[in-house]
């Protein structure tokens, strides 16, 4: 096996995994020796030193860009991919605050409401979970729960 010191940057691909062995990760690092996504690379990373794989598993994110330098293993059966093992890595950039899904939930009081953007119709619940209804929309919240208020003497 062929082994060179590497140090690049690059995007993390994917949600970083425990490695095989204890204490150790695993990720994808994509990176893109030119501005062209056609040349873009990734390669197979792993870890085991405790402070970088604790930074994976626990705050690291997909699409954050990373600086790494390690050992590149390139074996000499061409089929079997090149392997990174990371000694040291810097967080250069994290992603970009990923925007909420289209749903939100949101509280009321002792109700919380589920907001959809595919939805005009606003579901409603107690704090607690029980069902209290549909709101035709958002306007109408406040007369669906006062209803049930009323209905079931104000104890949500």
């Amino acid at each position: 096996m062929d082994t060179k010191n590497l140090t690049v940057d690059g995007y993390l691909d994917t949600v970083p995994t425990p490695g095989d062995a204890p204490y150790t990760a695993r990720f994808q690092l994509v990176v893109s020796p030119t501005d062209d996504a056609v040349d873009d690379v990734t390669w197979s990373c792993t870890t085991s030193k405790p402070g970088i794989v604790h930074e994976l598993l626990t705050k690291i994110q997909p699409g954050d860009l990373l600086h790494v330098s390690g050992v590149l293993t390139q074996p000499h059966n061409a089929a079997e991919p090149a392997r990174l093992t990371v000694d040291s890595l810097e967080v250069l950039a994290t992603a970009p605050a990923r925007a909420l899904k289209e749903m939100v939930l949101d509280r009321y009081g002792d109700y919380a409401v589920v907001f959809d953007a595919d939805r005009d119709q606003v579901p409603v619940f107690t704090a607690l979970g029980q069902w209290v209804g549909l709101a035709a929309s958002p306007d109408a919240i406040a007369t669906l729960i006062d209803i049930h208020e009323r209905v079931n003497g104000g104890d949500a």
